[in-house]
């Protein structure tokens, strides 16, 4: 199951910054990579890879908080319900140098996923974990993330690059769970993150 949609529909003076976990390992993509940015909503993260000059393609089951970037080039937008378990024609016959998902959890696609990283690719991911519920919504355990489970996900397809889990207090409180992993690292460009997992700092 998913977290709740994102805000969609907003100007784009209205759009958040883009997460600083995706920005910091965004120059790990390979130049001129394609880049998914799965479940966009407002598309920050579009916007962000568009701006270092990658194609963008942004998949969710509502585009309107993108209708600003329809018709640029670059940027492909594809509508679609990842959660009513039919086939997404995109993930299963297309190949991405990285894979953004921010703020959504839907565990079935999980495998899905990694099979639409290229060799090199990078999956960016970072969520709401357990422990969330204290500061709010999401607050139940289908939309949260339990402890190493992106490891568990990683594990025996993908080298980490980086992990943490914690609580957060910006752009609010929050418990959340991240990764920057890659595919096949002897395929990599030039990776040089955090190779061991570690926690948010207190």
């Amino acid at each position: 199951m998913s977290t709740p949609p994102s805000t969609s529909g907003l100007p784009h003076a209205a759009i958040s910054p883009p997460s600083p976990w995706v920005a910091r390992f965004a120059p790990l993509v390979p130049t001129g990579g394609t880049v998914l940015d799965l479940a966009c909503g407002s598309g920050r993260h579009l916007r962000l890879f568009q701006a270092r000059n990658h194609p963008v393609v942004g998949l969710d089951r509502d585009l309107r908080g993108v209708a600003d970037l329809s018709g640029t080039a670059g940027v492909e937008l594809v509508e679609a319900d990842l959660e009513s378990g039919a086939p997404v024609p995109l993930l299963r016959d297309r190949r991405f140098a990285a894979i953004v998902v921010t703020n959504y959890l839907h565990r079935p696609l999980f495998p899905v996923l990694l099979d639409a990283l290229e060799p090199g690719g990078l999956l960016l991911y970072e969520t709401f974990a357990l422990g969330n519920a204290r500061f709010g919504r999401p607050a139940s355990p289908a939309f949260l993330l339990r402890s190493g489970e992106l490891l568990e996900v990683a594990r025996g397809r993908l080298q980490v690059v980086a992990y943490e889990h914690g609580e957060v207090a910006s752009p609010k409180a929050a418990v959340v769970q991240r990764l920057c992993a890659v595919k096949d690292l002897e395929a990599g460009h030039g990776l040089d993150g955090d190779p061991e997992p570690r926690p948010l700092p207190a």
